[in-house]
């Protein structure tokens, strides 16, 4: 029971798989904050020019209507072009900068994913019991459960500005109408400003409940992550099984270069080692080959089968096995050592030689 709870992170693999999907975290209320945020500025700086612009474009248009006796096609068209290029002009640098956050806002969430996965036909998308089991989760219980907590928020700060307003709602109609609009645009903004700052907070806690959700759904199980691990790596009982392949491999062809060396120094079971020197192409003696215990006795059997040196030698035997790889040159501090082990390879051969020829 417990193997089958998802109490283990993601891994990095699980990560790039998910996001391959498309799937990534996000949180679309700091989106929206940021949008409400930008707008709010945008319009409170400005809102001068957009009204001096629709002020210039009602004028002119007034002043081309008096002069005329009756309205034609064309001159309807000209009002309307005129009011759309109106219309663009103090739009345009709004739309555009809040189009331009909401992506900026996105992509630092998603690391700016781009995803065909999320374009293409899905089963469940259409399916009305997937869609039943998403309406009833515990995620669509949250989203609903905070868009009441905004509507609910939104009516509070109407209503209680509202009421400040029936205060001095008897000034109002005393004053002149340039001032009730300044007052009331005033207002207005005071109100953007408090759903501002109530959805910032609102934003800062849907954010780490999405960055929660996320992680939690992509939790996996101790076995999840043994399966992947086989997956990517290869299963360890097979890696281990290649690895002891490779190593009988590279142990015969060792074995195998036994019988060209010119002597073996052991030590005397423990240790084993095949030495090489061609004093016309080697710069050093070489190390054929090398080995212990079991290993050494095999080196030692191959070189009494093919009638090579084999001399005791405990201090080189073991300094040449723990300093030297194979088919590496002896290092200089063991020269002296094994140049007096040449000589005497030297000696006894040519010591057995003389005894054939006689």
């Amino acid at each position: 029971m417990a193997e089958t709870n998802k109490t283990e992170k993601a891994t990095p693999k699980k990560r790039r798989d998910e996001r391959k999907k498309g799937n990534a975290f996000q949180s679309r209320d700091v989106v929206s904050v940021v949008i409400l945020i930008l707008g709010f500025l945008l319009i409170s700086k400005l809102g001068g020019f957009i009204m001096v612009q629709i002020k210039g474009l009602y004028l002119s248009e007034l002043t081309m209507m008096s002069g005329l006796h009756e309205l034609t096609i064309p001159t309807c068209l000209k009002i309307l072009r005129e009011t759309v290029l109106v219309f663009f002009i103090t739009t345009a640098p709004i739309l555009i900068t809040l189009a331009l956050g909401g992506i900026v806002m996105t992509g630092a969430q998603t690391g700016f994913l781009v995803s065909g996965e999320l374009l293409k036909f899905k089963r469940s998308r259409i399916s009305l019991i997937e869609g039943f089991k998403r309406m009833l989760s515990m995620r669509s219980v949250v989203q609903l459960v905070k868009s009441l907590i905004k509507v609910a928020v939104i009516l509070w700060v109407i209503y209680t500005s509202v009421q400040d307003l029936m205060v001095v709602t008897p000034d109002m109609l005393s004053a002149s109408l340039d001032n009730n609009l300044s007052f009331m645009l005033d207002r207005i903004m005071a109100i953007v400003y408090k759903l501002c700052i109530i959805f910032v907070g609102v934003a800062i806690l849907d954010y780490a409940y999405q960055k929660y959700d996320y992680e939690k759904k992509l939790r996996m199980t101790k076995q999840e992550i043994k399966d992947e691990y086989k997956q990517t790596e290869g299963d360890p009982f097979i890696k281990g099984k290649i690895r002891e392949k490779q190593r009988r491999m590279s142990m015969n062809r060792m074995i195998q270069q036994v019988p060209h060396a010119d002597v073996v120094v052991r030590n005397p079971t423990h240790y084993a080692v095949a030495l090489k020197y061609d004093i016309e192409k080697d710069q050093a003696p070489i190390v054929l080959a090398k080995g212990r215990d079991r290993v050494a006795m095999r080196i030692v059997a191959a070189a009494e089968k093919n009638k090579v040196l084999i001399t005791e030698n405990k201090p080189l035997a073991r300094s040449l096995y723990e300093s030297v790889e194979i088919n590496d040159y002896i290092p200089s501090e063991l020269y002296h050592a094994v140049a007096e082990l040449m000589a005497w390879v030297y000696s006894t051969r040519e010591n057995t030689t003389k005894i054939y020829k006689s």
